[in-house]
Formats: C-alpha cells, structure tokens, sequence
C-alpha cells in the first residue's frame, strides 16, 4: 500500500514556536504518518511517523481554546481552528494511531522494515493471502447453501405442481363435471400445509470479517468509532459497545464506493424519503475491500483516489482458485533455499516452487513458506471446485424456473377453462 495516499486533510492552525505564533494551514494524515503543510508558503512544517506518538489530547487554556494536542517523543505540536471541528480529527487521529500501534507495524516500524528479511516479507504477503482466500471461501459457502436452498424450494414447487395437473386431470374427467364446481371451490379452500421452519440462520451465521470503524451518518459533521462486521448475507454497522446501528441486507444494498483505500460509503435508496448512507473509515479497510468486492461486484464503484487499490481485484471469479494459487507461488521465483540445488530436490513435486539462487532465506522461513503455499493451493483448489458446483447449480436453477413458468402457464389456461 502507498504510504504517501492521503487518508485525510483539515484545514487548521499550527503554532510555531520558533516564531511564537499561529501558521495557517492543512494537517494531513497518511497510513504512517502525520503532516502539517503551510498555506502561504507551502513549506512542510511537521511530518513524523505515527509509531512515534507518545499521546494524543483534546486540550484548551485561556489564550488556547478547542486545541488538539500530539505529544511526539519529546515535542509537543498544538493544533487550533481545525474544521469542520476538533472531535472529528481527534477520532480520526486516534483511530489511526491506535490502530497503528496493534498492528505488526507498530511502534518502531520504520527500524523492523529496515531489518526485516525477505523471507519475512513473502510469509507476511503469503499470510494476507491465504486470510482472503479463507475470507472468500466464506462468502462462496454461503453463496451455495443459497443456491442450494433455491433448488429445495424449486423442487418442492414442482412436486406441488405435479399434485396440482393430478387434480386438474381429475376435475377435467367428464365423470367430475357434474359436481366439478364444488369440488374445485372446496379445492381452492383448501389451506396449505406449513411445513417451512423459520430459519435461525442470521442468529448462527458465521462472521467474514470484523473491522473497528469511524462512522459518519448521511452528511452529518459528527463522527464516532464504532465497528464493521461483513456476513455472507450482508453487513452490519455497529457502535463500540456492540449496539447495531444498522444492518444492510445483501439486496438491500444499492451502491458502495470506495473513496480511499481507507474509506468507503454504503447506501441504500428510497422514494419519497432520505436515502440511508453510511461513510466508513478504518486503518483495517483494506482487509474488507476485497470481500465487499467480491459480494457486490455489481454495485461497488472504485474513486479516482482508489483506483490503484483494484489492481488483482478485477481478474475473472471463474478463475479464482487458480490465480490465487499462481501468485501465491509467483512470489517466491527469486528465493533460494541454502543448500537445495536449482531444479529442485528429491521428492518435490511440480507444483512446488523452484527455489533459485539470487537470495537467501532461512530453513525455516523456507519451511513456513511451503506449508503457507501448501494451504494455499488446498483453499485454492476448494475455491474453484465450488465455483464450478454453483454454475452446474445455477444452470439448474435456470432450467427448473423455465420448466416452472412453462406449467404455470399450461395450468392457468387448464383452470379458466374449468371456471
């Protein structure tokens, strides 16, 4: 990810205490850093990394009034006439920060990058892949449990179908004419059967993803930190104390866009009345993105500003499994196990990566790196497979509604013809 990408930028005032005085200007916030850029001069006077925060306060005196205040190691920055107010940019600060500090690139990333190995490196992508593609193979289950609730519900219609022309022959025999009148009003009064059990799905269905989040309502000013939680079926907005705020149904959901990596909206239309739409920011937003793609690929819209983030993102579902599993390997073409000739070693399969001689890692980054690329190719394996089930499910599904609507229509003239 870009660590020059703008999150975020407010105009404010940063006092500038070689001159003793107040400089107009922006505050912007990067994924690693924190930065302060002049108006009138356009020179950039505060730019620090956001591992190096030590505190972050909402702060006012006598002389300084609404003032945001960030301690970094042994300086402390005051910032002034932040708009559209101070408590949005501090959520939003500390949001980030925190976040920053939970993460593996924490407090001292800058130096861990700098001795980071590339071995390290691979396990770290290799790690966020097989996390997606776990993700993903989530998000296909449920798909074919839908499909394969669909098929149930069609092939119960058929059955009833099949009573149904029983009973029209029956009441179309000329023995029935004489009295085929009642008979087919007393059929008509008929109540169905129940036999459909209320589903406790939504109580027991399994989260994809949970990500903390800012939550801006509509176009409200305010923002409050609050949490993203991704179903298969939808997805739900909730604030810190785990209260639903709202949940958007799959179809419910009529467009998202992605602003920034790190920022999205989701809205739901209606006529006559204000949409309902939510603008989401999180540190952890590129982890959802991908899933939110693949569940509304129809309706998920890429901003200029997140353009680059689609990238891999846009290659054909059909082929999921085995694209994953070809980067996946891909990444390893320039590293060398110490010891293992180029070509490959005794007992190593076509399908495992040829370590080559231009770098070197460890044993036992190697060995991790095989048992990440083993899982890998299983989930990947399992992801087309599923993917082919549910285009044979779906051809059915499309065969069985044609045969469907086909009776249908032979029925209803069968029953005027009776009426």
């Amino acid at each position: 990810m870009n660590e020059d990408i703008r999150i975020h930028s407010w105009s404010c005032s940063y006092y500038l205490d070689t001159s003793k005085q107040w400089v107009s200007g922006r505050l912007t916030l990067t994924p690693v850093a924190i930065k302060f850029t002049a108006d009138k001069t356009g020179e950039l006077l505060v730019n620090f990394h956001l591992s190096s925060i030590g505190e972050i306060k909402k702060e006012s005196s006598n002389l300084i009034f609404s003032s945001l205040t960030i301690l970094e190691k042994n300086t402390k920055h005051w910032f002034s006439s932040l708009q559209p107010n101070r408590n949005v940019v501090f959520n939003i600060l500390e949001h980030f920060w925190r976040e920053q500090l939970l993460s593996s690139q924490g407090a001292g990333a800058e130096a861990a990058a700098l001795q980071s190995t590339k071995g390290k490196e691979l396990i770290g992508l290799l790690t966020g892949s097989q996390k997606q593609l776990e993700d993903t193979a989530k998000v296909l289950h449920y798909q074919g449990e839908q499909f394969d609730n669909i098929m149930r519900g069609l092939n119960k219609i058929e059955g009833d179908m099949d009573v149904a022309d029983r009973l029209l022959t029956e009441l179309e025999s000329p023995s029935l004419w004489s009295f085929s009148s009642k008979l087919w009003k007393a059929l008509l009064e008929i109540k169905p059967k129940e036999t459909a059990t209320v589903s406790d799905s939504k109580n027991q269905e399994e989260i994809v993803i949970r990500i903390p989040v800012i939550i801006t309502h509509r176009t409200d000013s305010n923002v409050k930190p609050g949490k993203l939680t991704l179903f298969a079926s939808g997805l739900e907005i909730s604030d810190c104390n785990s209260q639903v705020i709202h949940r958007f149904e799959s179809k419910d959901v009529d467009d998202i866009r992605v602003h920034t990596p790190y920022e999205i909206s989701v809205r739901q239309r209606f006529i006559g009345k204000p949409d309902t739409s939510y603008r989401l920011l999180s540190a952890k937003m590129p982890e959802a993105i991908p899933i939110l793609e693949m569940q509304f690929s129809k309706k998920i819209q890429f901003l200029e500003d997140a353009l680059g983030f689609v990238g891999a993102q846009k290659s054909p579902q059909v082929d999921l499994g085995t694209s994953v599993w070809q980067a996946a390997t891909g990444l390893l073409g320039g590293v060398v196990q110490p010891g293992s000739p180029v070509g490959g070693r005794e007992g190593m399969d076509n399908d495992q990566v040829q370590l080559q001689k231009q770098e070197k890692i460890s044993q036992e980054e190697a060995k991790e790196l095989k048992q990440i690329l083993k899982k890998l190719k299983g989930l990947a394996l399992e992801t087309e497979a599923e993917l082919e089930r549910q285009d044979e499910a779906l051809d059915s599904i499309t065969t069985s509604v044609d045969r469907a609507t086909l009776n249908i229509d032979k029925q209803n003239r069968r029953i005027k013809k009776l009426t």
